[in-house]
């Protein structure tokens, strides 16, 4: 990815302080795409839910067929032996990994006997609270578990949201809001999607064709325990024109607001930044 500064990489058994070679031209990782990833964040000396996002990556490998290697507590503290390489107060991106080495007789199935794995650690800033994106619609859809592997965090995926992303640049805006198969709004290219009508909050219902995510999760949790409740519902582009906030939920940044959704223009309000300082909040807490 190479988005960062500063790279560490965890592979064989050892950290190393470089952005490391680690697959080969023949793994089946590289040729026929069985990899999978998570990506987890520390900052502000937090790493919110690091260990929900390392048994993610571990569910994504079986979703692939491939076979995890590390155990959910071990990269846990793989990954913190890293991060006490870093000064205090970086942000870093954090990303384990694996890909499929070998294919069976066929080739195409991997060969669940070995596994490659690494971790990748990236310091790449925070974005400030004010760091809003615009959105706006794409012909190119989620897939279904039926045609793609929905239910991982997989490589493989990641071509087609570079495509809606790609198309919501050349409009003039910095990212797409997304239909499932039926046309229904799933979440944006990159990152889970939330509303804001009449005081209500609502989000996608996760429906098996996008990754209804840990940190989405949270964002439910800490409104729920502020008092706040958030509907699931099946949601069209029509509702998120009459929405009066819209902000984005994803590992990278938490809290994205949205200022535009083509000529549909929103405030940062206050539902968008009262779910940003209940993350922080609560990330504090766990930390202490």
């Amino acid at each position: 990815m190479a988005t960062g500064t500063d790279i560490r990489t965890y592979f064989n058994g050892q950290w190393h302080d470089s952005d490391l070679m680690v697959m080969r031209a023949a793994d089946h990782g590289s040729w026929l795409g069985s990899t999978v990833f998570d990506g987890a964040r520390w900052f502000d000396g937090m790493a919110p839910d690091l260990e929900a996002h390392c048994a993610r990556v571990n569910n994504s490998a079986r979703a692939l067929m491939l076979n995890p290697t590390v155990p959910t507590a071990e990269m846990v503290a793989i990954v913190r032996e890293g991060l006490a390489r870093y000064p205090a107060g970086s942000a870093v991106y954090i990303r384990p990994m694996y890909w499929g080495i070998n294919g069976d007789e066929s080739a195409i199935l991997p060969d669940a006997a070995e596994t490659g794995f690494a971790i990748c650690l990236e310091a790449i800033p925070m974005p400030e609270a004010t760091a809003a994106s615009t959105l706006t619609t794409t012909r190119f859809r989620r897939p279904v578990l039926e045609s793609s592997v929905v239910n991982a965090k997989a490589g493989c995926l990641y071509p087609n949201n570079a495509r809606m992303i790609a198309e919501a640049r050349a409009k003039g805006f910095g990212n797409a809001l997304v239909a499932d198969a039926l046309g229904n709004v799933a979440e944006s290219a990159s990152a889970n999607v939330f509303m804001v009508r009449d005081g209500e909050i609502l989000t996608p219902i996760a429906n098996g064709t996008f990754l209804a995510g840990i940190t989405r999760a949270r964002h439910i949790a800490n409104l729920a325990a502020d008092g706040v409740q958030v509907t699931q519902a099946v949601l069209t582009f029509d509702d998120f024109r009459s929405a009066d906030e819209v902000f984005l939920s994803g590992n990278f940044a938490k809290v994205t607001p949205v200022t535009a959704f083509d000529d549909r223009s929103y405030q940062i309000g206050p539902v968008t930044r009262r779910v940003r300082e209940l993350y922080w909040d609560w990330a504090a807490s766990e930390k202490a």
